[in-house]
């Protein structure tokens, strides 16, 4: 699996979005809950980053988006 910008993981302990993936660096966002979008922005090594996500699931992109809101 290739790291994407824009690729939401989920894990047991929340969600880890991409929002910048370089050669070796990765900044990404750690969200609690998916609906709200609050979280941390976070900034490490692509090493480290791909050890977060160990036994995590990629959501397909129309699962990451925020429901509607009416």
């Amino acid at each position: 699996m290739k790291l994407q910008q824009g690729q939401v993981w989920k894990t047991l302990d929340g969600y880890y979005r991409i929002v910048q993936w370089e050669r070796l660096e990765v900044e990404y966002k750690f969200i609690q809950d998916l609906s709200t979008r609050d979280g941390t922005h976070h900034h490490t090594t692509k090493k480290e980053f791909c050890r977060l996500i160990k036994g995590a699931t990629l959501l397909k992109p129309e699962e990451s988006k925020s429901p509607a809101k009416d």
